[in-house]
């Protein structure tokens, strides 16, 4: 395997998807700023897909966040947005393509499905991913600062340092009510649903000690506590003191700040380009450009793996923000340096 340049000079790219049912088979590319672009063989197309600038606030963490399709999207067009605005607060927004062309999105459409105060600045997840159950799956941040301050990881009744899932097809104009999925997240930057078995992995941001990947199956997806703010990574108290571990759910993995300092969650590979890699989960961290992965198997991690002498020999990836998926199920890395790579078989 090795990483090829798929597309270079983008502005700070920071997600990376497929429209479903496109036959066009075009990429379309979050950049942190505020614009979607459309990618068709690896070009940008001239004009933005959907160019919210003006609404976002982009100091340090925040921006233009995530992007998710509509499952039916060839059908009806929807498809969904979650970014910071001008006061810092996150917004998940409902748009839809423009009548007759394709390439753009129709601004007038905007709906907003959701409004979370953020305390500060970081912190503020950002993610969007339809899950196996036709939900759209939204994962918040703790709110930011040290420590989680103001408790919101375990706190039932806040959205913050959450998995929560709205039901976008409820009938009628009203805002569909966010379900608390799962509690005790940190900071999910990027989090998956594996395409064949629906189970979901998540990469939950450490404090400055651990980072962690979440994984849990698809026939009990809600109920889960990932511990935060009691522990970091697999049951490290935050506080050196003795905490309970009862009734938390353990990461799938961690690794230590010594190999890196923040997490970036990826997909489980179902491509056809490189079968003997069916079923392996592949992550990153944004300081240290480290490539890893596992094999989820029996309720473990098992051959764990890292890739960064094999894809990165001269140390030349830095500042990676984001892995992609295309609609076959080919992989792709994303640098905030403007590069997008993808996955292929060494000639």
């Amino acid at each position: 395997m090795t990483l090829s340049v798929f597309a270079r000079g983008l502005d700070e790219p920071v997600a990376l998807t497929f429209a479903p049912g496109d036959a066009a088979e075009r990429l379309f590319v979050v950049e942190k700023p505020g614009r979607i672009r459309v990618l068709a063989g690896g070009r940008p197309q001239g004009q933005p897909f959907l160019d919210v600038s003006a609404l976002v606030s982009t100091g340090g963490e925040q921006g233009l966040l995530g992007l998710a399709f509509h499952p039916r999207y060839a059908e009806n067009g929807r498809f969904f947005v979650n970014y910071t605005d001008r006061r810092g607060d996150t917004r998940v927004v409902e748009y839809h393509a423009a009548q007759g062309a394709p390439d753009r999105a129709d601004p007038a459409t905007a709906r907003e499905l959701l409004h979370i105060e953020q305390p500060y600045e970081n912190h503020n997840g950002g993610h969007l991913a339809f899950g196996p159950d036709g939900r759209l799956y939204v994962g918040t941040g703790d709110g930011g600062k040290r420590d989680d301050p103001h408790g919101h990881g375990q706190n039932r009744r806040s959205l913050l340092g959450k998995m929560l899932a709205l039901d976008v097809d409820r009938a009628g104009k009203d805002r569909p009510a966010p379900e608390i999925v799962q509690i005790g997240l940190r900071n999910p930057w990027r989090y998956s649903f594996d395409r064949k078995t629906g189970d979901l992995y998540i990469g939950d941001v450490g404090q400055n000690r651990y980072e962690e990947v979440d994984v849990v199956p698809v026939d009990r997806l809600a109920g889960h506590n990932f511990g935060w703010n009691v522990v970091e990574g697999d049951g490290h108290c935050l506080h050196d003191l003795p905490c309970s571990l009862d009734g938390l759910t353990r990461p799938a993995i961690e690794y230590s700040h010594d190999d890196g300092c923040s997490i970036t969650g990826g997909f489980v590979y179902r491509g056809a380009e490189l079968p003997e890699l069916d079923g392996v989960y592949f992550y990153a961290d944004y300081c240290t450009a480290l490539v890893r992965s596992f094999r989820w198997k029996d309720g473990r991690a098992t051959e764990p793996t890292s890739w960064k002498r094999i894809l990165d020999p001269e140390n030349a990836l830095s500042r990676l923000t984001s892995f992609g998926e295309d609609a076959r199920g080919e992989l792709y890395l994303l640098s905030q340096d403007g590069e997008i790579y993808r996955f292929t078989r060494r000639p």
